[in-house]
């Protein structure tokens, strides 16, 4: 039965993971050996010499002093063009705020009268609606209206229209700046190649990093939010360009040419629309990062939902915060349907031309006709402008009595286990990384990156992790790694039995990938709220929130490497008499390996950038530092610990990306590795 598997295995391939992993085998030995032994022989490789570090949070700090107050462009400075920017973004901010929250206003601050209602919330609702059914019949129409009836219900209504003014304005930008980079880089190779590493930075540094000199540029409020945005939601749409341009069939290319397209024409009437497809999935995921951002927006003067549940994080007010975060969880789940409904759409606008207008656009007057409806009877009928308070529901206070009783009744029980993790696996695991040398680290990782991919890798990963310790981050960065390595394990030991359990049941299926979608779409303060309220502040709150927050993509990546395992293999092995349990660790599991590291790599993705929110509970790891530096507004120091957060991203990406292609090769998915 054991043979079944690696019948498939290319020889060339099976002889570079063996020469690989002895390699890698005699470097883990020299590397404890060292660890152990090698303090008296060489002091200075285990604690990074200060006189000899890099100060590049000064210099960043000065380069950034000097931006704002002596960059000049003759006619006006650097700072004038960074608030021309943001009166720019302003303008329509103002215009969707005023359309869906305040109202249009005239007259300065507190005294200012309103001359014109927002659109009522029964238009909102009608509007969407009618775009659900246009877009995708009446069901699309029921789910998007009902998750906004959901936001009136529950009495999130203003706050939801001050993030959806937002959204509606950072997607659109998102959107045209991803579509713009991702087109030039096609069409110039130099500049896919300097995108490229700028985008997984953008993607790996934690956002609170750059808050600081977004403020010094942009200034607090909604427009510097909006800016945060962008970086944070521009760079999925800018790959999925390039990826979606590259993969037009050439005979679409072919025929362009062959019908005398000029260049323009060939971009925007051909492969443009070729890769409509592959496009909608970049705009649905800058619609979910941009929804991802709106707690971290609000600390910055956005408002909305995620005030609201950073305001709850202060109370510890956990049924106010789960009430927010589940209405951005009905917001996202409308917008995501929306998208994914109008990448798919196939509805045909037919030749309108003699017909009027409404006729050729019934929906669009359909939908003026229920603001200005709406509007009037507004004025007469309060309910219809906003939905009445007496008939909102909360159930707020019942799951914060929830968490009070598990306090209460479970205290022993809960203390008890924590304290068993905390002295038996998170502390000795803290401990060890903290004792090991930094130059061995450095050498392990780039021999690592050699056995595993080559000196490319090598260079990478050595690099990357010398610069952490020449900047001064290394003991920040190993408390970094032991919180998220413990993270992660926790996360794969529960993440993957019930991808396993879920993986065959579809029924069972169904209901786990509703929960991780839930899971992905609240915002990661929410998980803080319950995980102090139960455990107080420490590492162990921050593993308890870092684990709930990464665990979906553990499960999701193994159900999908399950799930694609070839069905003639499974049936090969019950031919041969293979038990259940036989199918799944000898078959199965096998080849869903690729996967399950890619899931394991996503899992990493997601406990780093949950990481830096945990500084709010009290960790001592890289992501304290970069909340202190948003806190004393040192652009310098918050920035060189988010490259130090980013560079750990980055080599344990590369070298989990070149273990799932190993992999591949040792099982025959693809051609032996280099």
């Amino acid at each position: 039965m054991s043979e079944l598997p690696d019948a498939k295995i290319p020889t060339q391939a099976q002889a570079v993971w063996r020469n690989g992993a002895f390699g890698l085998g005699l470097a883990i030995i020299c590397f404890v050996l060292f660890s152990t032994y090698g303090k008296s022989l060489a002091p200075w490789a285990f604690s990074f010499p200060k006189t000899q570090t890099f100060p590049v949070a000064r210099w960043i700090s000065q380069f950034t002093k000097w931006l704002i107050n002596d960059a000049t462009f003759g006619l006006f400075t650097f700072t004038d063009l960074t608030r021309f920017i943001a009166a720019v973004i302003d303008l329509p901010y103002q215009i969707a705020l005023s359309l869906f929250a305040t109202g249009f206003m005239s007259g300065p601050g507190s005294s200012a009268v309103q001359l014109l209602p927002p659109i009522s919330w029964i238009a909102v609702i009608a509007i969407v609606g009618l775009m659900g059914f246009y877009i995708g019949g009446r069901r699309l129409a029921l789910v998007v209206a009902s998750c906004f009836v959901f936001i009136a219900v529950f009495g999130q209504w203003t706050s939801a229209m001050v993030t959806l003014a937002s959204i509606l304005v950072a997607v659109p930008l998102g959107i045209a700046g991803g579509l713009f980079l991702g087109i030039g880089a096609y069409r110039w190779k130099w500049l896919e190649r300097a995108l490229l590493p700028l985008l997984d930075l953008m993607q790996t540094i934690p956002v609170f990093a750059y808050l600081v000199p977004i403020l010094f540029l942009f200034g607090f409020g909604a427009t510097a939010a909006v800016v945060a945005t962008l970086i944070y939601a521009m760079p999925p749409m800018t790959r999925v360009t390039m990826l979606a341009l590259q993969r037009v069939m050439p005979e679409v290319r072919d025929l362009g040419n062959m019908i005398g397209c000029t260049r323009r024409q060939m971009m925007w009437r051909v492969l443009l629309p070729s890769a409509k497809e592959s496009l909608m999935v970049g705009v649905n995921q800058v619609i979910m990062l941009s929804l991802n951002m709106v707690i971290i927006a609000s600390m910055i003067g956005a408002g909305g939902l995620g005030f609201d549940v950073l305001a709850a994080l202060r109370r510890l007010d956990f049924g106010a915060g789960l009430e927010a975060g589940l209405a951005i969880v009905a917001l996202a789940i409308a917008l995501d349907r929306l998208s994914q409904a109008f990448a798919g759409s196939s509805a045909a606008t037919g030749n309108r031309s003699s017909r009027g207008l409404i006729a050729r656009h019934p929906y669009l007057a359909a939908s003026f006709l229920v603001v200005i409806v709406s509007g009037f009877l507004g004025l007469a009928f309060p309910a219809v402008q906003s939905y009445p308070e007496m008939l909102q529901i909360s159930t707020g206070t019942f799951w914060s009595q929830v968490v009070k009783w598990i306090n209460v009744n479970f205290f022993d029980a809960l203390e008890a286990f924590k304290n068993t993790l905390l002295l038996n696996i998170l502390i000795p695991f803290k401990r060890l990384l903290l004792g090991l040398p930094w130059a061995g680290v450095v050498v392990f990782l780039a021999i690592s990156g050699w056995l595993l991919r080559g000196p490319k890798l090598a260079l990478l990963t050595g690099a990357l992790s010398f610069l952490i310790a020449a900047t001064g981050q290394w003991e920040k960065a190993m408390i970094t790694v032991y919180l998220c390595g413990i993270s992660v394990l926790f996360a794969a030991l529960i993440g993957i039995p019930i991808a396993i359990m879920a993986a065959e049941r579809d029924r069972l299926w169904g209901w786990v990938r509703l929960a991780i979608d839930t899971l992905q779409t609240l915002p990661s303060f929410v998980y803080l709220m319950p995980a102090v309220m139960l455990f107080r502040v420490g590492d162990f709150t921050a593993m308890i929130a870092v684990v709930a927050y990464s665990v979906a993509p553990a499960i999701r990546y193994t159900v999908l490497g399950i799930q694609g395992v070839d069905p003639r293999l499974v049936e090969a092995g019950r031919a041969m008499g293979c038990t259940n349990l036989q199918l799944l660790t000898r078959i199965k599991l096998k080849l869903a390996l690729p996967e399950v590291l890619l899931g394991l790599n996503q899992t990493i993705m997601f406990a780093l950038s949950m990481l830096v929110i945990t500084a709010l509970v009290g960790t001592r790891d890289l992501g304290q530092e970069v909340y202190i530096a948003l806190t004393k507004a040192d652009p310098g120091r918050g920035l060189v610990a988010g490259l130090a957060v980013a560079f750990i991203a980055i080599i344990a990406d590369r070298l989990i990306s070149a273990g799932a292609f190993r992999a591949r090769a040792r099982l025959g998915l693809q051609e032996g590795a280099q």
